[in-house]
């Protein structure tokens, strides 16, 4: 039984600054990322290479032949779909299902419970054992859909040096090593390098791998918040230099 009280908390800080914030953060990348998602537009740089990781890969028809660094196997696709609706199940399921932005959510969005100590609105708690919230069971198979694309990113950030080095070059680079901190980071991934190990000593290398990637691990959190926040930010920067708006600048030609 959980402890009944008339006040819905005895807390007097302002417990509902961090929720709010959580809140506000997430609605205002998701709206972004929803814009530029159905836009369709200005996410390559043919002169610099410059591929926003929002489109990569980039896979269908629409695609513009040099973003698509793998081909166009897929037809055009129909209506007002654009090529990132290809990867964004994957990306966002990754997310969505992280042990991090569980937290986040559920305390933001659903207030279950909004704070330590402050109750929550709704009647009872059944936990992720029913639809949708037992689909959450699916983030390690969403850790290696992510795995791969980091892998893409990876290539795209390399590939853009083919023209040189710029501002651009730099940003993308520092998108995909945060973005390959936050993967290795996720608890997927630490459980895959030392899960179900009986006897550390018996197996060293997946020992020194579970050690590093635990460090990793105990800045989760602020690893996903910088790889989000970077993924708009290169995301938008290949926009402004697509589409004119701003020049890329040049270090090396």
């Amino acid at each position: 039984m959980r402890a009944q009280i008339a006040q819905r908390t005895l807390r007097t800080d302002r417990w509902w600054i961090p929720p709010l914030a959580t809140f506000a953060g997430l609605l205002l990348i998701s709206v972004y990322a929803a814009v530029r998602t159905f836009m369709g537009d200005h996410y390559w740089v043919d002169e610099y290479r410059y591929l926003t990781p929002m489109y990569s890969p980039c896979l269908s028809q629409e695609c513009l032949p040099g973003a698509a660094h793998f081909g166009r196997p897929l037809p055009e696709l129909p209506g007002f779909l654009t090529p990132p609706v290809i990867i964004i199940p994957f990306l966002l399921g990754f997310r969505v299902t992280c042990y991090y932005y569980r937290k986040a959510y559920y305390r933001a969005a659903w207030m279950s419970p909004p704070a330590c100590a402050v109750a929550e609105p709704h009647a009872k708690y059944t936990g992720e054992t029913r639809f949708p919230l037992v689909a959450q069971n699916l983030h390690r198979y969403f850790f290696y859909a992510a795995s791969l694309l980091l892998l893409i990113n990876v290539y795209d950030a390399f590939y853009a040096f083919s023209t040189g080095i710029g501002l651009g070059n730099i940003v993308l680079l520092v998108n995909v090593a945060l973005l390959g901190a936050y993967t290795l980071s996720c608890h997927s991934c630490r459980h895959i390098a030392g899960g179900r190990l009986k006897h550390f000593s018996k197996h060293p290398v997946r020992y020194w791998a579970w050690t590093r990637i635990s460090k990793l691990n105990a800045k989760h959190m602020q690893l996903a918040w910088a790889s989000l926040i970077f993924v708009c930010v290169t995301d938008l920067y290949v926009a402004l230099v697509a589409s004119g708006t701003i020049t890329d600048l040049r270090l090396v030609n």
